[in-house]
């Protein structure tokens, strides 16, 4: 999803809330519920509800590396990935609770750096150097992906979205890195 969208889509969401205020609770009908007194933001938890499809890509990917043909570095890599996106699952599952929103929401948005089906199936068909090559292109664009989304709320009221949306940015960024580095060896 690019920068532009994701931000009219928050500002639709944001108005969508102020019009269908109550005493007891605030929503919009787009599934971004968010509880009257919540410390979180209908941006916080918009990006919580992608984010937290998007981390699962990665950790799926990380299965695939696993169950895979990856070189030693790529399969390091993969379950680094796996590990800390678990977790962050984890803390994003619990801001969705204490907001009071659902985990998913009822319509499908595009996300930046999401691997296709073809693109998987191709994956956990390729062997070899052709495996690390694909894996860490599409790790490369699903982290680009991450990045641009934590950009968008990393300056979010609530400390605790603007901490992981900046630990998001730097580890993925470093990672990033690295696997540029992976591909030009």
């Amino acid at each position: 999803m690019s920068k532009k969208l994701f931000t009219a889509t928050l500002i639709a969401a944001s108005l969508l809330l102020t019009g269908c205020a109550t005493d007891s609770a605030m929503q919009d009908h787009s599934d971004h519920m968010v509880s009257e007194g919540s410390e979180f933001s209908a941006a916080d938890v918009m990006f919580a509800q992608m984010m937290i499809p998007h981390h699962q890509q990665a950790v799926d990917l990380g299965v695939i590396a696993e169950n895979g043909d990856a070189s030693p570095e790529v399969l390091a890599l993969a379950k680094d990935i796996s590990h800390d996106q678990t977790h962050e699952i984890e803390h994003m599952q619990a801001w969705l609770d204490a907001a009071g929103a659902h985990e998913h929401m009822d319509h499908d948005m595009a996300m930046d750096g999401m691997l296709t089906e073809a693109q998987l199936e191709t994956l956990k068909a390729a062997k070899g150097a052709e495996f690390d090559r694909l894996f860490l292109e599409g790790m490369i664009a699903h982290h680009e992906g991450a990045v641009s989304m934590a950009e968008d709320v990393v300056d979010s009221k609530n400390p605790e979205v603007a901490e992981l949306a900046a630990s998001i940015i730097e580890s993925q960024t470093e990672q990033i890195q690295y696997m540029k580095e992976l591909l030009g060896n």
